[in-house]
Parts: structure tokens; C-alpha cells; sequence
């Protein structure tokens, strides 16, 4: 099974999917650390972030992994060609280098292909921006998580003060999240969007465990239905 969850940064869709995946005993299969490690990758090769054949050549040539601990369904580092980096990945230098990378096409079908491959394996929860849309259409729980954009600022705020890495400056993180929407909504490849057969979560002033039984309900529903012949 499959429940892909999309939204736009800042939704909390992460720390969601990772919570989902345990209390289903799911894999879970970060895509956006896949685009910010060829970001990151990019910025260490010196490749201009508007250079879509060298970009679309690095998401083909260096292989992206994730270390799991045993009987732990989420990953716990990241690799990409044999490099770990799990932490270099998660600041405001990659946060604004993603977006041009996530955008151009021959990078997402490189990096789409792998993420196939990885979930038709099993069991998985994928978030994203077009997991829904792109990636697995055919997931059988589909998810659009939201929330304001002051919510999604002061909750990038709080995450980037509890890792010490990222801006924890609100107004930079608030017009940083609206450039990414802007760019993210409005791109030729795979856009940000809704799945048509989506259930719509707007998270802001919920409790985060009201999100994940909801989810998870969603997916025990989805497993108890009749199959189609």
C-alpha cells in the first residue's frame, strides 16, 4: 500500500509521514531529502542551478540512500554518493537551492523513477508535492496536508530553533515559504497541486495526532475495502 501525502512546505508533512509510517509499521520514503541532496550535490559540484542537462546528469549518476535502524520503519540518514548528508541538507542554503532543482524535469525523472522503484517494493508513506499527481497516482490513500502561512512559518521557526540549523528569523522563513509556493504552484513539471481523489487536511490550530488517526484511518479503511476484480 501506498499513502501519499502532498501539500506545500511547511505543512508538516515530514514530521506527519514519519509518525504515520511508524504507528502503521510502514517504510517511509522522504522524497524532498532526494531533491535536496542533488541540490546539495549541485552547490558541491559548482553546477549552476539553471543548468538542467549537468543537473538531470547528477540526479542520474549519484545514487541516493537512506540508512534505517533495524525494526525502524524511518530513515535516520541520508546519502548520496556514498556522501552522508543527512544534516547539510536541511538548511536555508538548500531550502532555497531545492526549488530550482525540484523544478527542472530531467532531474524529477530521475529522482521519480528511483521513487517507484522503492515503493512498489512495500509498504510505504511518501510525502511530497506530486506524489499523488505524479508519482503514484494510483496510491491508495492520497493526502493534501495544508495550513495557514503564519502557521506554517512559526512551526518552520520552532523546528529550525530545535535542530540549530535554518533561519529563525519569522519574517525571512514567511517569505521564503511564499516564494516556494509561488514557484512550486506555478511550474511547467509537475506542479503543486491536489490529486482529484485527494482528502483535503487543513492542519492549522489541529493537534498533530489529530492529523495522524485521521491518516491512518484513511488507510485502514483503505485496506479493509473490497478489491476491484
Amino acid at each position: 500500500m501506498i499513502i501519499a501525502i502532498d501539500g506545500p512546505s511547511g505543512a508538516g508533512k515530514s514530521t506527519i509521514a514519519k509518525a504515520v509510517a511508524r504507528k502503521l509499521g510502514f517504510s517511509c520514503l522522504d522524497t524532498g531529502a532526494m531533491y535536496r541532496a542533488v541540490a546539495w550535490q549541485a552547490l558541491q559540484n559548482g553546477v549552476a542551478l539553471d543548468d538542467e542537462e549537468a543537473l538531470g546528469t547528477l540526479a542520474r549518476d549519484y545514487e541516493i540512500a537512506f540508512g534505517h535502524v533495524e525494526g525502524e520503519p524511518v530513515p535516520r540518514r541520508v546519502f548520496i554518493g556514498g556522501t552522508e548528508v543527512t544534516d547539510d541538507i536541511r538548511t536555508l542554503q538548500i531550502d532555497q537551492a531545492v526549488t530550482p532543482v525540484s523544478a527542472t524535469p530531467s532531474v524529477r525523472t530521475a529522482l521519480v523513477a528511483q521513487q517507484q522503484r522503492i515503493g512498489h517494493a512495500g509498504n510505504y508513506v511518501v510525502e511530497g508535492r506530486d506524489i499523488g499527481t505524479v508519482v503514484f497516482p494510483d496510491a491508495e490513500v492520497k493526502v493534501f496536508l495544508t495550513a495557514s502561512d503564519e502557521e506554517r512559518a512559526h512551526r518552520r521557526v520552532r523546528q529550525n530553533v530545535d535542530r540549530g540549523v535554518g533561519s529563525v528569523d519569522y519574517a525571512e522563513v514567511l517569505a521564503d515559504l511564499q516564494r516556494r509556493d509561488k514557484a512550486d504552484s506555478t511550474r511547467a513539471t509537475s506542479p503543486l497541486k491536489p490529486a482529484e481523489d485527494a482528502v483535503h487536511i487543513d492542519s492549522t490550530g489541529l493537534y498533530i495526532e489529530d492529523v495522524i488517526d485521521r491518516i491512518c484511518q484513511l488507510a485502514r479503511q483503505a485496506q479493509a475495502a473490497p478489491k476491484e476484480a
